[in-house]
């Protein structure tokens, strides 16, 4: 058994996760195997660009329902960017789609609840306001400030947040639902505080 499995589905910043990981001298394994996936302790979802696309190539694969699974057995999961929306029951992204469902919610446009003078995609580094407690944020001090790149974001019940960052109104930062996290940002993309948080993830443990 290896120790953490980043999906490759086609839509993800492999990269840059990649050399995050290098950075804190932590083992991974770039995959779309199945096998490799039941064979990890923890599971990365990464994911850039539309949800739809995305969703299709991950259900069309195979992969979201090895996923799935592996979610139920309680392996930690986590969602970056469009993977943490994907974690969700469904999306309005240009048209309707369903998620994994693996956290009760939905992903809406931004426009609908930001002030209209704000640019769309929320771009650039902002702040986080922790809600809930979670593991993830075992290094990472209030107020830290991480890297955005989003037009959507989820909407869910308070119990599943565990951060959010102010864009004119509070939005979704980041969630959990048990063994299942997710983070709106790129920790790849966020420095030191990336890398702590990313850390923090690969100690949790089934």
């Amino acid at each position: 058994m290896f120790t953490t499995a980043i999906i490759n589905y086609g839509v993800g910043n492999l990269f840059s996760l990649e050399c995050s990981f290098n950075a804190i001298g932590h083992e991974v394994t770039i995959t779309s195997n199945p096998d490799d996936l039941k064979n990890s302790e923890r599971i990365i979802l990464p994911g850039v660009g539309a949800f739809g696309d995305a969703a299709e190539k991950l259900f069309s694969s195979g992969l979201a329902d090895v996923l799935i699974s592996e979610a139920q057995r309680g392996k930690p999961i986590l969602g970056i960017c469009l993977g943490m929306q994907l974690l969700f029951t469904r999306s309005y992204e240009f048209g309707e789609y369903e998620g994994l469902n693996l956290i009760p919610g939905e992903v809406k446009p931004i426009r609908d609840v930001i002030p209209g003078s704000l640019k769309i995609p929320q771009m650039g580094w902002n702040s986080l306001t922790f809600m809930n407690p979670s593991a993830i944020y075992s290094r990472t001090q209030r107020d830290s400030y991480v890297y955005f790149v989003h037009s959507y974001a989820a909407f869910c019940n308070e119990r599943y947040i565990t951060a959010t960052t102010d864009y004119g109104v509070p939005l979704t930062a980041s969630v959990q639902r048990e063994n299942v996290y997710g983070v709106q940002y790129h920790p790849e993309k966020s420095g030191n505080v990336g890398l702590d948080i990313l850390r923090s993830f690969c100690e949790v443990k089934s």
